[in-house]
Protein backbone atom coordinates (compact mmCIF):
# COMPACT_ATOMS: atom_id res chain seq x y z
CA UNK A 1 0.00 0.00 0.00
CA UNK A 2 1.11 3.92 -1.00
CA UNK A 3 -0.77 6.92 -0.15
CA UNK A 4 0.21 9.80 -2.11
CA UNK A 5 -1.04 13.47 -3.32
CA UNK A 6 -1.98 14.63 -6.31
CA UNK A 7 -2.63 18.32 -6.85
CA UNK A 8 -4.30 20.08 -9.57
CA UNK A 9 -3.96 24.20 -10.08
CA UNK A 10 -6.95 25.14 -12.22
CA UNK A 11 -8.11 28.88 -12.37
CA UNK A 12 -9.81 29.60 -9.67
CA UNK A 13 -8.64 27.13 -6.74
CA UNK A 14 -6.28 24.31 -6.49
CA UNK A 15 -7.62 20.59 -5.37
CA UNK A 16 -5.80 18.74 -3.59
CA UNK A 17 -6.44 14.72 -3.30
CA UNK A 18 -4.96 12.07 -1.04
CA UNK A 19 -5.35 8.75 -3.13
CA UNK A 20 -4.52 4.93 -2.12
CA UNK A 21 -2.85 2.62 -4.23
CA UNK A 22 -5.22 0.07 -2.78
CA UNK A 23 -8.35 2.00 -1.65
CA UNK A 24 -8.55 4.71 -4.42
CA UNK A 25 -8.78 8.35 -3.66
CA UNK A 26 -9.43 8.69 0.41
CA UNK A 27 -10.38 12.62 0.11
CA UNK A 28 -10.32 15.74 -1.85
CA UNK A 29 -10.02 19.61 -0.31
CA UNK A 30 -10.11 22.64 -2.68
CA UNK A 31 -8.72 25.92 -1.69
CA UNK A 32 -9.38 29.38 -3.74
CA UNK A 33 -7.39 32.04 -4.61
CA UNK A 34 -8.41 35.58 -6.54
CA UNK A 35 -8.52 36.05 -10.34
CA UNK A 36 -7.63 39.60 -11.10
CA UNK A 37 -9.38 41.26 -13.77
CA UNK A 38 -9.18 45.11 -14.60
CA UNK A 39 -12.81 46.25 -16.34
CA UNK A 40 -10.66 48.63 -18.75
CA UNK A 41 -9.08 45.70 -20.26
CA UNK A 42 -10.87 42.49 -20.30
CA UNK A 43 -8.37 41.06 -21.82
CA UNK A 44 -5.96 41.12 -18.70
CA UNK A 45 -5.84 37.76 -16.23
CA UNK A 46 -3.21 37.39 -13.88
CA UNK A 47 -2.92 35.53 -10.35
CA UNK A 48 -0.22 35.60 -7.39
CA UNK A 49 2.07 33.15 -6.74
CA UNK A 50 2.31 33.57 -3.10
CA UNK A 51 -1.78 33.11 -3.23
CA UNK A 52 -1.57 30.07 -4.66
CA UNK A 53 1.07 28.96 -2.66
CA UNK A 54 -0.74 29.65 0.40
CA UNK A 55 -3.89 28.19 -1.07
CA UNK A 56 -1.86 24.68 -2.22
CA UNK A 57 -0.68 24.44 1.93
CA UNK A 58 -4.13 24.97 3.16
CA UNK A 59 -5.63 22.52 0.94
CA UNK A 60 -3.27 19.73 1.64
CA UNK A 61 -3.31 19.91 5.40
CA UNK A 62 -7.32 19.60 4.83
CA UNK A 63 -7.40 17.01 2.43
CA UNK A 64 -4.36 14.88 4.60
CA UNK A 65 -6.90 15.73 7.57
CA UNK A 66 -10.14 14.68 5.97
CA UNK A 67 -8.54 11.20 4.76
CA UNK A 68 -7.80 10.04 8.17
CA UNK A 69 -4.23 9.72 7.65
CA UNK A 70 -0.36 11.03 8.93
CA UNK A 71 0.64 14.02 6.90
CA UNK A 72 4.41 11.26 7.38
CA UNK A 73 2.61 8.66 5.49
CA UNK A 74 2.24 10.90 2.03
CA UNK A 75 5.02 8.97 -0.09
CA UNK A 76 5.27 11.70 -3.20
CA UNK A 77 3.11 14.44 -3.84
CA UNK A 78 2.69 15.51 -8.35
CA UNK A 79 1.14 18.76 -9.24
CA UNK A 80 -0.74 19.80 -12.59
CA UNK A 81 -1.80 23.26 -13.46
CA UNK A 82 -3.06 25.70 -15.98
CA UNK A 83 -1.01 26.61 -19.14
CA UNK A 84 0.47 28.48 -20.94
CA UNK A 85 0.43 30.49 -17.68
CA UNK A 86 3.62 32.50 -17.23
CA UNK A 87 5.73 34.20 -14.73
CA UNK A 88 8.97 36.04 -15.05
CA UNK A 89 11.69 35.60 -12.00
CA UNK A 90 14.99 37.44 -10.81
CA UNK A 91 17.57 36.27 -8.79
CA UNK A 92 16.41 33.71 -6.37
CA UNK A 93 13.47 32.51 -8.56
CA UNK A 94 11.85 35.84 -6.84
CA UNK A 95 8.57 37.17 -8.92
CA UNK A 96 9.02 39.91 -11.25
CA UNK A 97 4.80 39.91 -11.19
CA UNK A 98 1.75 37.62 -11.43
CA UNK A 99 1.29 35.04 -13.61
CA UNK A 100 0.50 35.80 -16.63
CA UNK A 101 -2.67 33.32 -17.06
CA UNK A 102 -3.57 30.86 -19.58
CA UNK A 103 -6.55 33.08 -20.00
CA UNK A 104 -4.94 36.34 -20.43
CA UNK A 105 -5.20 37.69 -24.07
CA UNK A 106 -2.92 40.93 -23.77
CA UNK A 107 -0.17 39.78 -25.73
CA UNK A 108 -2.54 39.20 -29.37
CA UNK A 109 0.04 41.85 -31.10
CA UNK A 110 2.58 39.92 -29.83
CA UNK A 111 1.46 36.06 -31.36
CA UNK A 112 0.57 37.55 -34.46
CA UNK A 113 4.26 38.90 -34.84
CA UNK A 114 5.45 35.66 -34.00
CA UNK A 115 3.25 34.36 -36.82
CA UNK A 116 3.84 36.37 -39.58
CA UNK A 117 7.50 36.14 -38.98
CA UNK A 118 7.86 32.16 -38.48
CA UNK A 119 5.82 31.89 -41.77
CA UNK A 120 8.39 34.42 -43.66
CA UNK A 121 11.35 32.77 -42.06
CA UNK A 122 10.09 29.17 -42.60
CA UNK A 123 10.33 28.46 -38.95
CA UNK A 124 9.49 24.87 -39.03
CA UNK A 125 8.56 24.86 -35.38
CA UNK A 126 5.23 26.47 -36.15
CA UNK A 127 3.81 23.82 -38.12
CA UNK A 128 4.31 21.90 -34.98
CA UNK A 129 1.77 23.85 -33.18
CA UNK A 130 -1.42 24.69 -35.44
CA UNK A 131 -0.02 26.97 -37.60
CA UNK A 132 -0.58 29.93 -35.61
CA UNK A 133 1.38 31.27 -32.16
CA UNK A 134 -1.44 32.09 -29.50
CA UNK A 135 -1.55 35.11 -27.72
CA UNK A 136 -2.50 32.40 -24.77
CA UNK A 137 1.39 30.89 -25.06
CA UNK A 138 4.69 31.53 -23.52
CA UNK A 139 6.90 34.10 -25.96
CA UNK A 140 4.13 35.74 -27.09
CA UNK A 141 3.23 36.47 -22.70
CA UNK A 142 7.39 37.00 -22.33
CA UNK A 143 8.03 39.22 -24.98
CA UNK A 144 4.35 41.56 -23.87
CA UNK A 145 5.97 41.94 -20.42
CA UNK A 146 9.33 42.50 -21.32
CA UNK A 147 7.59 45.80 -23.84
CA UNK A 148 5.54 46.96 -20.80
CA UNK A 149 7.88 46.26 -18.20
CA UNK A 150 11.09 48.74 -18.82
CA UNK A 151 11.76 48.98 -14.84
CA UNK A 152 11.74 45.56 -14.53
CA UNK A 153 13.85 44.19 -17.50
CA UNK A 154 17.41 44.54 -15.91
CA UNK A 155 16.47 42.00 -12.78
CA UNK A 156 14.98 39.89 -15.82
CA UNK A 157 16.68 36.69 -15.11
CA UNK A 158 14.24 33.75 -16.75
CA UNK A 159 10.86 32.95 -16.87
CA UNK A 160 8.80 29.60 -16.15
CA UNK A 161 5.76 28.26 -16.65
CA UNK A 162 3.11 27.29 -13.85
CA UNK A 163 4.09 24.08 -13.52
CA UNK A 164 8.04 23.90 -13.26
CA UNK A 165 7.21 27.31 -10.89
CA UNK A 166 5.36 25.16 -8.10
CA UNK A 167 7.58 22.41 -8.25
CA UNK A 168 10.86 24.48 -7.74
CA UNK A 169 9.84 26.26 -5.24
CA UNK A 170 8.33 23.15 -3.46
CA UNK A 171 12.01 21.57 -4.06
CA UNK A 172 13.52 24.89 -2.33
CA UNK A 173 15.55 25.44 -5.42
CA UNK A 174 16.83 29.04 -5.89
CA UNK A 175 18.93 28.88 -8.83
CA UNK A 176 16.51 28.96 -12.24
CA UNK A 177 19.34 26.81 -14.40
CA UNK A 178 18.40 23.84 -11.83
CA UNK A 179 14.69 23.78 -12.63
CA UNK A 180 13.62 21.54 -14.96
CA UNK A 181 11.25 22.38 -17.42
CA UNK A 182 8.15 20.11 -18.38
CA UNK A 183 8.18 19.35 -22.13
CA UNK A 184 4.48 18.93 -21.50
CA UNK A 185 4.12 23.04 -21.33
CA UNK A 186 7.86 23.89 -23.34
CA UNK A 187 6.64 21.85 -26.15
CA UNK A 188 3.40 22.63 -26.47
CA UNK A 189 3.44 26.58 -25.87
CA UNK A 190 6.87 27.38 -26.40
CA UNK A 191 7.49 25.51 -29.47
CA UNK A 192 10.74 23.22 -27.95
CA UNK A 193 11.18 20.40 -30.06
CA UNK A 194 13.99 18.27 -29.42
CA UNK A 195 14.57 17.35 -32.65
CA UNK A 196 14.35 20.73 -34.31
CA UNK A 197 17.31 21.71 -31.58
CA UNK A 198 15.34 22.82 -28.56
CA UNK A 199 13.90 26.19 -28.17
CA UNK A 200 13.49 28.57 -31.72
CA UNK A 201 16.73 29.81 -32.78
CA UNK A 202 18.54 33.06 -31.25
CA UNK A 203 18.08 34.90 -35.04
CA UNK A 204 14.48 34.12 -34.61
CA UNK A 205 13.79 35.73 -31.69
CA UNK A 206 16.17 38.81 -31.85
CA UNK A 207 14.32 39.22 -35.52
CA UNK A 208 10.71 39.20 -33.53
CA UNK A 209 11.97 41.82 -31.15
CA UNK A 210 15.29 42.74 -30.06
CA UNK A 211 14.12 42.74 -26.42
CA UNK A 212 14.41 39.05 -27.02
CA UNK A 213 18.46 39.19 -27.25
CA UNK A 214 19.73 36.50 -24.58
CA UNK A 215 16.02 34.57 -23.60
CA UNK A 216 16.21 31.47 -25.41
CA UNK A 217 19.45 31.20 -23.26
CA UNK A 218 17.66 32.15 -19.80
CA UNK A 219 15.20 29.55 -20.74
CA UNK A 220 17.52 26.93 -21.80
CA UNK A 221 18.32 24.44 -19.39
CA UNK A 222 17.21 20.86 -18.90
CA UNK A 223 13.72 19.66 -20.52
CA UNK A 224 12.24 16.25 -19.30
CA UNK A 225 8.94 14.44 -19.28
CA UNK A 226 6.96 13.65 -16.28
CA UNK A 227 8.57 10.08 -14.99
CA UNK A 228 11.34 12.23 -14.17
CA UNK A 229 12.08 13.68 -10.71
CA UNK A 230 11.89 17.50 -10.39
CA UNK A 231 13.80 17.23 -7.03
CA UNK A 232 12.31 16.92 -3.00
CA UNK A 233 10.08 18.27 -1.10
CA UNK A 234 12.12 21.05 0.88
CA UNK A 235 11.96 21.02 4.94
CA UNK A 236 10.36 24.46 4.52
CA UNK A 237 7.59 23.71 2.26
CA UNK A 238 7.40 20.13 4.25
CA UNK A 239 5.88 22.07 7.32
CA UNK A 240 3.68 24.33 5.24
CA UNK A 241 1.97 21.53 3.89
CA UNK A 242 1.86 18.74 6.99
CA UNK A 243 4.03 16.42 5.04
CA UNK A 244 7.59 14.50 5.36
CA UNK A 245 10.31 16.57 4.01
CA UNK A 246 12.60 14.93 1.35
CA UNK A 247 9.31 12.76 -0.60
CA UNK A 248 9.83 13.02 -4.20
CA UNK A 249 7.82 15.30 -6.58
CA UNK A 250 7.94 14.90 -10.37
CA UNK A 251 8.66 16.89 -13.45
CA UNK A 252 4.67 18.32 -14.00
CA UNK A 253 2.35 18.97 -17.14
CA UNK A 254 -0.65 20.30 -17.73
CA UNK A 255 -4.06 20.00 -16.01
CA UNK A 256 -6.27 18.70 -19.29
CA UNK A 257 -2.80 16.19 -20.17
CA UNK A 258 -3.19 14.78 -16.53
CA UNK A 259 -6.41 14.69 -16.63
CA UNK A 260 -6.50 12.26 -19.81
CA UNK A 261 -4.59 10.20 -17.59
CA UNK A 262 -6.49 9.98 -15.03
CA UNK A 263 -9.83 9.24 -17.01
CA UNK A 264 -7.68 5.80 -18.04
CA UNK A 265 -6.58 6.87 -21.66
CA UNK A 266 -5.11 4.50 -23.35
CA UNK A 267 -3.21 4.46 -27.21
CA UNK A 268 -6.30 5.23 -29.60
CA UNK A 269 -8.81 6.82 -27.31
CA UNK A 270 -9.88 10.52 -27.03
CA UNK A 271 -10.32 12.36 -23.86
CA UNK A 272 -12.32 15.52 -24.43
CA UNK A 273 -12.17 17.36 -21.13
CA UNK A 274 -15.33 19.33 -21.65
CA UNK A 275 -15.87 22.20 -19.38
CA UNK A 276 -16.02 26.30 -20.29
CA UNK A 277 -13.99 25.17 -23.16
CA UNK A 278 -12.87 21.61 -24.08
CA UNK A 279 -9.44 20.14 -24.21
CA UNK A 280 -8.72 17.38 -26.67
CA UNK A 281 -5.90 15.19 -25.48
CA UNK A 282 -4.80 11.87 -27.53
CA UNK A 283 -1.47 9.90 -27.28
CA UNK A 284 0.21 8.29 -30.86
CA UNK A 285 3.14 5.85 -31.10
CA UNK A 286 4.95 7.91 -33.60
CA UNK A 287 5.81 11.65 -34.36
CA UNK A 288 3.67 13.12 -36.50
CA UNK A 289 2.55 16.80 -38.08
CA UNK A 290 -1.05 17.43 -37.67
CA UNK A 291 -1.99 20.82 -39.35
CA UNK A 292 -4.26 22.58 -36.73
CA UNK A 293 -3.41 21.13 -33.87
CA UNK A 294 -2.45 23.15 -30.78
CA UNK A 295 0.70 20.96 -30.73
CA UNK A 296 2.27 17.37 -31.51
CA UNK A 297 4.70 16.73 -28.96
CA UNK A 298 6.80 13.87 -28.04
CA UNK A 299 6.84 13.13 -24.60
CA UNK A 300 3.73 15.35 -23.28
CA UNK A 301 0.54 13.40 -21.95
CA UNK A 302 2.33 9.96 -22.19
CA UNK A 303 6.22 10.15 -21.79
CA UNK A 304 6.56 7.31 -24.07
CA UNK A 305 4.54 8.43 -26.86
CA UNK A 306 3.88 12.12 -29.30
CA UNK A 307 1.31 13.51 -27.42
CA UNK A 308 -1.46 15.63 -29.22
CA UNK A 309 -3.51 18.55 -28.20
CA UNK A 310 -6.75 20.00 -29.39
CA UNK A 311 -9.57 21.84 -28.42
CA UNK A 312 -12.89 23.94 -28.83
CA UNK A 313 -12.51 27.62 -27.49
CA UNK A 314 -16.15 27.54 -25.50
CA UNK A 315 -18.33 24.52 -25.11
CA UNK A 316 -19.87 25.58 -21.52
CA UNK A 317 -19.69 29.10 -22.34
CA UNK A 318 -21.81 29.07 -25.54
CA UNK A 319 -24.60 27.08 -22.91
CA UNK A 320 -24.26 29.62 -20.55
CA UNK A 321 -24.46 32.22 -22.89
CA UNK A 322 -27.18 30.79 -24.38
CA UNK A 323 -29.01 30.43 -21.21
CA UNK A 324 -28.46 33.80 -19.88
CA UNK A 325 -29.77 35.77 -23.14
CA UNK A 326 -32.95 33.49 -21.96
CA UNK A 327 -32.91 34.68 -18.60
CA UNK A 328 -32.57 31.32 -17.33
CA UNK A 329 -29.94 28.99 -16.17
CA UNK A 330 -28.26 25.96 -18.12
CA UNK A 331 -30.08 23.45 -15.81
CA UNK A 332 -33.48 24.95 -16.55
CA UNK A 333 -33.04 25.01 -20.37
CA UNK A 334 -31.86 21.34 -20.08
CA UNK A 335 -34.92 20.29 -19.13
CA UNK A 336 -36.84 18.08 -21.92
CA UNK A 337 -33.60 18.04 -24.24
CA UNK A 338 -33.63 14.24 -23.55
CA UNK A 339 -36.89 13.98 -26.11
CA UNK A 340 -35.29 15.81 -28.84
CA UNK A 341 -34.69 13.61 -31.89
CA UNK A 342 -31.20 14.11 -34.16
CA UNK A 343 -31.58 17.11 -36.01
CA UNK A 344 -35.36 18.21 -35.19
CA UNK A 345 -34.46 21.52 -34.33
CA UNK A 346 -33.35 22.58 -38.45
CA UNK A 347 -30.72 24.68 -36.36
CA UNK A 348 -27.08 24.31 -37.44
CA UNK A 349 -25.02 25.99 -34.83
CA UNK A 350 -21.29 27.01 -35.12
CA UNK A 351 -19.60 26.87 -32.36
CA UNK A 352 -17.08 29.68 -32.94
CA UNK A 353 -17.87 32.13 -30.22
CA UNK A 354 -14.86 32.53 -28.72
CA UNK A 355 -12.86 31.81 -31.95
CA UNK A 356 -11.93 28.38 -32.87
CA UNK A 357 -8.68 27.03 -31.84
CA UNK A 358 -8.77 23.17 -33.75
CA UNK A 359 -8.13 22.90 -36.69
CA UNK A 360 -8.41 26.42 -38.62
CA UNK A 361 -6.50 28.41 -35.64
CA UNK A 362 -8.87 31.51 -36.18
CA UNK A 363 -9.48 34.44 -33.59
CA UNK A 364 -11.81 35.77 -36.75
CA UNK A 365 -14.67 33.90 -36.56
CA UNK A 366 -18.04 34.41 -34.26
CA UNK A 367 -20.74 31.67 -33.51
CA UNK A 368 -23.09 31.45 -36.09
CA UNK A 369 -27.25 29.76 -36.00
CA UNK A 370 -28.55 28.97 -39.22
CA UNK A 371 -31.67 27.49 -40.14
CA UNK A 372 -33.84 29.91 -37.49
CA UNK A 373 -37.84 30.15 -38.18
CA UNK A 374 -40.14 32.96 -36.08
CA UNK A 375 -40.90 29.10 -33.54
CA UNK A 376 -37.40 28.89 -32.81
CA UNK A 377 -36.83 28.58 -28.96
CA UNK A 378 -33.51 28.80 -27.14
CA UNK A 379 -33.74 25.38 -25.83
CA UNK A 380 -33.59 24.45 -29.60
CA UNK A 381 -30.62 26.56 -30.15
CA UNK A 382 -28.55 24.85 -26.43
CA UNK A 383 -29.96 21.59 -28.27
CA UNK A 384 -28.17 22.67 -31.39
CA UNK A 385 -25.10 24.04 -29.44
CA UNK A 386 -24.81 20.51 -28.36
CA UNK A 387 -25.06 18.97 -31.72
CA UNK A 388 -22.61 21.83 -32.84
CA UNK A 389 -20.17 21.15 -30.50
CA UNK A 390 -20.31 17.35 -31.12
CA UNK A 391 -19.98 17.98 -34.88
CA UNK A 392 -16.95 20.23 -34.24
CA UNK A 393 -15.53 17.70 -32.29
CA UNK A 394 -15.62 15.01 -35.25
CA UNK A 395 -13.27 17.69 -37.34
CA UNK A 396 -10.84 17.47 -35.05
CA UNK A 397 -11.21 14.02 -34.95
CA UNK A 398 -11.30 13.26 -38.29
CA UNK A 399 -8.00 15.27 -38.61
CA UNK A 400 -6.26 13.56 -35.85
CA UNK A 401 -7.44 9.96 -37.36
CA UNK A 402 -5.98 11.57 -41.06
CA UNK A 403 -2.56 12.02 -39.97
CA UNK A 404 -2.02 9.07 -37.74
CA UNK A 405 -3.27 9.66 -34.12
CA UNK A 406 -5.88 6.98 -33.71
CA UNK A 407 -9.48 7.71 -32.76
CA UNK A 408 -11.43 4.60 -31.66
CA UNK A 409 -12.86 5.44 -28.36
CA UNK A 410 -13.76 9.24 -27.27
CA UNK A 411 -13.55 9.64 -23.01
CA UNK A 412 -15.86 12.63 -21.75
CA UNK A 413 -13.54 14.14 -18.67
CA UNK A 414 -14.27 17.20 -17.33
CA UNK A 415 -17.36 19.00 -15.43
CA UNK A 416 -20.15 19.21 -17.75
CA UNK A 417 -20.36 15.57 -19.00
CA UNK A 418 -20.87 13.77 -15.57
CA UNK A 419 -24.03 15.71 -15.76
CA UNK A 420 -25.65 15.96 -19.27
CA UNK A 421 -26.42 12.29 -20.83
CA UNK A 422 -27.71 14.49 -23.43
CA UNK A 423 -24.65 15.66 -24.52
CA UNK A 424 -22.75 12.39 -24.28
CA UNK A 425 -25.70 10.55 -26.25
CA UNK A 426 -25.01 12.84 -28.93
CA UNK A 427 -21.63 13.01 -29.02
CA UNK A 428 -21.76 9.13 -29.28
CA UNK A 429 -24.39 9.44 -32.07
CA UNK A 430 -22.46 12.09 -33.88
CA UNK A 431 -18.83 10.87 -33.69
CA UNK A 432 -20.00 7.41 -34.08
CA UNK A 433 -17.87 5.98 -31.26
CA UNK A 434 -18.66 4.71 -27.68
CA UNK A 435 -18.48 7.51 -25.76
CA UNK A 436 -17.17 6.79 -21.84
CA UNK A 437 -18.15 8.72 -19.31
CA UNK A 438 -15.76 8.33 -15.97
CA UNK A 439 -17.99 7.22 -12.80
CA UNK A 440 -16.05 10.05 -10.46
CA UNK A 441 -13.87 13.41 -11.31
CA UNK A 442 -10.89 12.86 -12.34
CA UNK A 443 -9.31 15.81 -11.54
CA UNK A 444 -6.28 15.09 -9.27
CA UNK A 445 -5.98 11.58 -10.43
CA UNK A 446 -3.60 12.02 -13.25
CA UNK A 447 -1.53 13.85 -10.94
CA UNK A 448 -1.66 11.02 -8.34
CA UNK A 449 -0.49 8.27 -10.81
CA UNK A 450 2.73 10.37 -11.18
CA UNK A 451 3.33 10.60 -7.65
CA UNK A 452 2.41 7.09 -7.41
CA UNK A 453 5.37 6.58 -10.04
CA UNK A 454 7.71 9.15 -8.38
CA UNK A 455 7.20 6.46 -5.17
CA UNK A 456 7.93 3.63 -6.78
CA UNK A 457 4.29 2.49 -5.51
CA UNK A 458 4.11 1.02 -9.58
CA UNK A 459 6.25 0.57 -12.70
CA UNK A 460 4.15 1.55 -14.77
CA UNK A 461 1.17 4.59 -16.14
CA UNK A 462 -0.94 1.76 -16.94
CA UNK A 463 -0.50 -0.15 -13.70
CA UNK A 464 -1.40 2.32 -12.04
CA UNK A 465 -4.48 3.24 -14.21
CA UNK A 466 -5.64 -0.36 -13.61
CA UNK A 467 -5.57 0.65 -9.84
CA UNK A 468 -7.09 4.15 -9.04
CA UNK A 469 -8.93 5.27 -12.32
CA UNK A 470 -13.25 5.21 -12.04
CA UNK A 471 -14.77 2.78 -13.94
CA UNK A 472 -17.18 3.94 -17.22
CA UNK A 473 -20.91 4.68 -18.12
CA UNK A 474 -20.75 3.88 -21.94
CA UNK A 475 -22.74 5.80 -24.44
CA UNK A 476 -23.18 3.61 -27.62
CA UNK A 477 -23.82 5.40 -30.82
CA UNK A 478 -27.58 4.91 -31.89
CA UNK A 479 -27.50 3.91 -35.31
CA UNK A 480 -31.07 5.36 -36.29
CA UNK A 481 -29.12 9.19 -36.08
CA UNK A 482 -26.52 7.87 -38.20
CA UNK A 483 -28.03 8.88 -41.23
CA UNK A 484 -29.37 11.98 -40.43
CA UNK A 485 -25.61 13.39 -38.52
CA UNK A 486 -24.09 12.07 -41.83
CA UNK A 487 -26.24 14.52 -43.53
CA UNK A 488 -25.82 17.27 -41.16
CA UNK A 489 -22.34 16.78 -40.36
CA UNK A 490 -21.50 17.23 -44.21
CA UNK A 491 -23.18 20.85 -44.39
CA UNK A 492 -21.56 21.61 -40.96
CA UNK A 493 -18.47 20.86 -42.75
CA UNK A 494 -18.53 22.77 -45.95
CA UNK A 495 -19.71 25.89 -44.14
CA UNK A 496 -16.87 25.33 -41.45
CA UNK A 497 -14.48 25.47 -44.08
CA UNK A 498 -16.10 28.13 -46.23
CA UNK A 499 -16.64 30.63 -43.79
CA UNK A 500 -14.00 29.56 -41.31
CA UNK A 501 -10.94 30.07 -43.24
CA UNK A 502 -9.55 32.96 -44.54
CA UNK A 503 -7.79 33.32 -47.74
CA UNK A 504 -9.51 30.28 -48.43
CA UNK A 505 -10.93 31.83 -52.06
CA UNK A 506 -14.83 31.25 -51.25
CA UNK A 507 -17.04 33.57 -51.02
CA UNK A 508 -17.54 33.54 -47.12
CA UNK A 509 -14.20 33.29 -45.84
CA UNK A 510 -14.08 37.52 -45.47
CA UNK A 511 -17.33 37.82 -43.69
CA UNK A 512 -16.81 36.52 -39.93
CA UNK A 513 -13.61 38.99 -39.68
CA UNK A 514 -15.36 41.71 -41.31
CA UNK A 515 -17.88 41.38 -39.31
CA UNK A 516 -15.89 41.91 -36.32
CA UNK A 517 -13.45 44.61 -37.36
CA UNK A 518 -17.02 47.06 -38.05
CA UNK A 519 -17.83 45.77 -34.46
CA UNK A 520 -14.70 46.80 -32.66
CA UNK A 521 -14.71 50.18 -34.81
Amino acid sequence: MSIVAGVDFGTLSVRVSIVDSAKGLLASAVAEYPLHRKREDPDYATQSHDDQMRALAAATRRAVESAGVSGDMVEAIALDTTGSSVIPVGAGMVPLNEYYLWCDHRAKHEAAEITELAHREKLEAIEWCGGVYSAEWGFAKLLHWLRHNPDKRGRFVSAFEHCDMVAATLCGITDPGRVKRSICAMGHKWMWNAELGGLPPEEFLVKVDPLLAGVRAKLDGRFATSDEIAGYLAPAWAAELGLRPGIPIPVGAFDAHWDAIGAGAKEGDVVNVVGTSTCISAYARSPRLIPGACGVVKGSVHPQFTGVEAGLSATGDIFSAIARRAGTTVVELSKGLETYRAGQTGLLRMTWDNGDRTVLVNADVGGMTIGWNLEDTAQDELFAAVEGTAFHTRVILDRMSEYGAPTQRVINGGGIPQHNAVLNQVYANVLGRPVLVPASNVTGVGSAIFAFLAAGAFRTIEEAQGHVCPAYTVFNPQPDTRPVYDELYAVFRRIYFDFGKPAAGTPFADVLPTLIRVARG
